[in-house]
């Protein structure tokens, strides 16, 4: 019977030196601007809908921002390439970032993003508190995935891979 919380198994040969190439580019400065560029479209294809309003502008911004940065950072498994034996082949790209380490600037900017759009969304929608739950609960789900707690933990079996369980 399958647990609730499953550990993916730690790959001994990990090597702090070699360059795992399907997450190297987000610690480069232009995937930090394309971060901003990304939530300032979202924002201007929210604003431009005809029926749309600041306040759901915003919050439909931090919920779809929320949304790609949880698929993008924590959703999907693996690389696209063959690198390293296998060695990333079940971790998501934000175990895979510098090696699994904590607390790295780019770690650190892709974690106060989704809070700084919080925060304008909650100011936006003028504190209004069912807006500020739904906004408040996506800023969490995103957060708790990126707490190093959570490093390598699954839920559910999902995301577990091929050959990780313990």
């Amino acid at each position: 019977m399958p647990t609730i919380v499953q550990r993916v198994a730690s790959v001994a040969n990990l090597n702090e030196f070699s360059v795992n190439p399907n997450s190297h580019w987000v610690n480069h400065k232009g995937s930090w601007t394309t971060n901003i560029v990304i939530i300032i479209v979202f924002r201007f294809v929210f604003g431009v809908i005809p029926w749309s309003t600041p306040e759901l502008s915003w919050t439909l911004t931090n919920l779809s921002y929320c949304l790609f940065q949880y698929l993008m950072f924590h959703g999907i498994i693996g690389t696209p390439f063959e690198v390293n034996q296998g060695e990333y082949d079940n971790l998501t790209l934000w175990e895979q970032m510098d090696n699994g380490e904590q607390y790295t600037p780019t770690k650190k900017f892709l974690t106060v993003v989704p809070i700084i759009v919080f925060l304008i969304s909650t100011h936006y929608t003028n504190y209004d508190v069912p807006t500020f739950i739904i906004n408040f609960t996506a800023l969490l789900i995103i957060l708790i995935a990126k707490l190093p707690a959570f490093h390598r933990v699954r839920f559910f079996g999902i995301n577990m891979g091929q050959s990780s369980m313990h």
